[in-house]
């Protein structure tokens, strides 16, 4: 085992998890935007709007994330659709912005229909009796969900969607493949530099865990809390 690398390329490392931590944060941010809107379809009256929001998240979970990707990647710039780039974005993360796009639009895309799903199962969990009470007292159904429906499902779903934001962190991983300089694509590089297959991607591995380790238990003490709130 030959560590001595570290002394030259650590901080390849600070910048892939640096970027690994953004694209989490922009594809959660994004996800759940996406994943509000497909459980409004979801729940709707409308069975036209039912119907695309289940196939929405039906596919998305039924296809792979690399699939996903490459689509991205390839298929959009393929039918003239460029990637807007921003100097200061690009000099945070250290590569052209429009390149980093691809990665965010396609986790946030994959992430919005499980947070769909995690706020739909958030609703479920709601007593029907609440929806009739606020009815019966005047409210509009926009209202309801708006007073009523949504801040508790937010509450119930709020461990879940921490879980969510730790899962996109390991799944970000495969954004290496399109040369998004996450941590993953650090430690690939560190490896063609040094031609040491094992030790760079046990260092990222490490760095990965010491990201998602105290995540998971914050969100244990914060889902306790919650518990007797």
């Amino acid at each position: 085992m030959n560590f001595s690398f570290l002394a030259k390329y650590w901080l390849y490392y600070l910048i892939g998890i640096k970027n690994t931590v953004l694209l989490a944060l922009f594809t959660v941010a994004f996800g759940v935007l996406i994943g509000i809107v497909l459980v409004l379809g979801r729940i709707s009256k409308q069975k036209w709007l039912r119907f695309i929001s289940t196939a929405y998240v039906e596919f998305i979970r039924g296809t792979p994330l690399l699939v996903q990707l490459f689509i991205i990647y390839y298929g959009l710039p393929a039918l003239g659709i460029k990637f807007p780039n921003n100097k200061l974005l690009s000099s945070i993360i250290g590569m052209p912005f429009s390149d980093f796009i691809p990665g965010v639009i396609t986790l946030a895309i994959n992430s919005g229909a499980y947070i769909c799903e995690i706020f739909r199962s958030g609703i479920q969990a709601i007593e029907i009796g609440q929806t009739e009470a606020a009815r019966s007292l005047g409210l509009s159904y926009r209202q309801t969900l708006r007073l009523i429906i949504f801040p508790q499902a937010f509450k119930t779903a709020l461990p879940t969607l921490g879980n969510e934001f730790i899962a996109v962190i390991k799944e970000s991983s495969i954004v290496s493949v399109i040369g998004i300089a996450d941590l993953m694509y650090k430690a690939n590089v560190i490896r063609g530099n040094t031609f040491l297959p094992f030790e760079p991607l046990l260092i990222a591995a490490l760095c990965y865990f010491l990201l998602t380790y105290p995540l998971s238990k914050l969100l244990g003490y914060i889902e306790k809390r919650m518990k007797y709130a």
